[in-house]
């Protein structure tokens, strides 16, 4: 496997993990409307990218293709609206939904990172069609990192000081 196909790959899997990431929290604060719809949003966009990245690895030999049946999806959502009704009466929300951005934010900046990588080793080999993904997808990436560093920057005062 070379260097492209790896981080595909990783990238692939990284844009899934987000995708599933936001969600959840969007679902864990699902009290937090701004909070719920924006991420509910930025996943798509996660989901769109991973999908986007399988069709690329295809024209490069490398099968990304999801598979499906994720266990009893139903059931989950349901664990997470309770836990999310739970977490409305407990003093620590504030705590746990600062801990859910900055690991949103990590996870974005791990992509981030990987497609600039991308980006660079589709110049270096004139690979237009892998540029075009990289330009197109990356930006919002960014847009995924600078809200949450956003929201971080709002809620963290407020949290961190009525403790």
């Amino acid at each position: 496997m070379n260097g492209v196909n790896l981080t595909l790959r990783v990238l692939h899997h990284g844009e899934r993990h987000l995708a599933r990431q936001l969600t959840a929290v969007a679902e864990r604060h699902r009290t937090d409307h701004e909070i719920h719809h924006v991420a509910l949003d930025l996943a798509g966009w996660s989901r769109e990218h991973a999908r986007r990245l399988s069709d690329t690895a295809d024209r490069h030999g490398l099968n990304l293709r999801d598979f499906p049946g994720t266990p009893l999806p139903h059931l989950l959502s349901a664990l997470r609206e309770k836990t999310a009704e739970a977490m409305v009466h407990r003093p620590e929300p504030g705590l746990l939904l600062l801990r859910d951005l900055r690991e949103l934010h990590l996870g974005a900046a791990e992509n981030s990172v990987h497609w600039e990588m991308l980006a660079q080793a589709a110049q270096a080999m004139k690979d237009d069609d892998l540029l075009g993904l990289a330009s197109a997808c990356h930006p919002a990436t960014l847009r995924q990192m600078r809200w949450t560093n956003t929201m971080i920057k709002t809620l963290a005062p407020q949290v961190l000081t009525s403790l």
